[in-house]
């Protein structure tokens, strides 16, 4: 992550990391960016040829989040309309950070101290 670097081309790295994992990248959720409103553009998704726009600039601010899958990539949600689960009941994994793109890279507002 640093300035000029596309949006599009995270989801090709997280993608390719969780292939070569044996695991499949949920193409339902995405990050987002931090701004005004909390949930706002950029759209981040996670997963190789998606067509989020956007190129990062220095201050620009947003999440990665993805949900990775031990089986498929494919989830449903529960009736409380919030549980996601995988379709095939494998196990899964989601964690989020949230980045500050610098002028020469970024900072990831989220670490732990000791990350």
């Amino acid at each position: 992550v640093k300035p000029g670097t596309l949006y599009r081309d995270l989801g090709t790295t997280i993608e390719k990391i969780a292939k070569a994992n044996k695991c499949s990248v949920v193409r339902t959720y995405c990050g987002h960016g931090i701004g005004s409103l909390f949930h706002t553009i950029p759209n981040v998704p996670h997963y190789h040829k998606n067509k989020a726009k956007g190129t990062m600039k220095a201050g620009h601010v947003f999440t990665v989040e993805p949900m990775i899958n031990l089986g498929n990539a494919g989830d449903t949600t529960w009736g409380d309309n919030w549980t996601a689960v995988t379709t095939d009941g494998k196990r899964s994994s989601q964690f989020e950070h949230t980045v500050l793109v610098t002028e020469t890279g970024c900072e990831i507002l989220t670490a732990r101290d000791n990350e």
